[in-house]
């Protein structure tokens, strides 16, 4: 009896697996860095890796070198160069400090000899603590009521849909549009709003879901500033690129559940622009805040 192919929801989530599987490397380098890995890429049509993984993939390397019931809580990084896909990638991690309930790690992503990436990652044992959390938008429609991304867009065959929308182990559904459809009405507004979880089952260990939702939290994250002055990802000129990222995690995560995600941007000025974001679970839990600053330029045609 043979088995079934897998669908191609299972096979994007499978290569995310792939993704965050990093080789430990066994050498000496002249560094702080004690613990080494490599990795490799999801292919992106530009050629450009995409940052989401890279952040992933740190938060994989930095917990490897931890007890498995010390978890990641947050991290702060900076994007130094662009990546390449053709080019697996090597992580350097070193170890700051390890006291009785945290842990500090800083790890960069070197490719060609070269940072990428560079981040310090806080882990901390599970604790007890004072608790509260902001309350998620009431009033929204449930997932199952909201189209899925590429439904929104509709027949577009470029590279960009078929090579990357189609293939990102994330279901996507906007509670409004999304900015990679044709003829997106553009209203100015202060958030946007989307239902996301993995297209397939995950499972359930607890790195590899924090892993997972550090490469979804980024996302479209910079789309609240596009909003903000009636930009979409079709606008002629339009350069968008990540420089730093950071993120807090409250709780213990699955990504194969619905999660929303509410993004939005306080500010825009000299060519840079910030957006804010907070990811709860369907039943109003608040799991993570997100915010990057990247930069959003439009360049006039001559």
């Amino acid at each position: 009896m043979t088995e079934e192919a897998p669908t191609e929801a299972e096979a994007n989530v499978a290569r995310l697996h792939e993704i965050l599987d990093l080789r430990r490397l066994d050498f000496t380098a002249a560094s702080s860095e004690s613990d080494f890995f490599i990795g490799h890429s999801q292919y992106k049509p530009d050629g450009r890796v995409y940052g989401g993984q890279v952040l992933a993939q740190c938060v994989v390397a930095a917990a490897a070198t931890l007890p498995e019931d010390r978890l990641i809580h947050s991290l702060h990084g900076y994007f130094l160069r662009a990546g390449d896909v053709s080019e697996p990638i090597e992580f350097g991690v070193e170890r700051l400090r390890d006291g009785r309930s945290f842990s500090a790690r800083r790890v960069h992503a070197y490719q060609k000899g070269a940072p990428i990436l560079s981040l310090i990652a806080s882990f901390q044992d599970e604790q007890p603590g004072l608790e509260h959390a902001e309350e998620m938008p009431a009033g929204l429609p449930a997932p199952e009521d909201c189209p899925e991304v590429l439904d929104l867009i509709g027949d577009d065959d470029s590279p960009v849909t078929t090579e990357w929308l189609a293939k990102r182990p994330f279901e996507i559904r906007p509670v409004e549009t999304s900015l990679h459809a044709p003829q997106t009405a553009g209203a100015a507004s202060r958030e946007q709003h989307s239902w996301i979880r993995t297209s397939a089952p995950f499972g359930d260990d607890p790195v590899l879901n924090a892993a997972a939702l550090a490469y979804a939290s980024d996302f479209n994250l910079l789309e609240p500033v596009l909003l903000q002055h009636d930009l979409t990802w079709r606008t002629p000129g339009l350069r968008v690129a990540s420089l730093d990222h950071a993120m807090w995690w409250h709780r213990r995560v699955r990504v194969d559940e619905w999660m929303l995600y509410v993004q939005e941007s306080p500010a825009s000025q000299g060519g840079r622009g910030l957006g804010y974001g907070r990811i709860f679970a369907q039943d109003g839990t608040l799991l993570a805040t997100v915010a990057q600053e990247g930069m959003v330029r439009v360049k006039e045609s001559r």
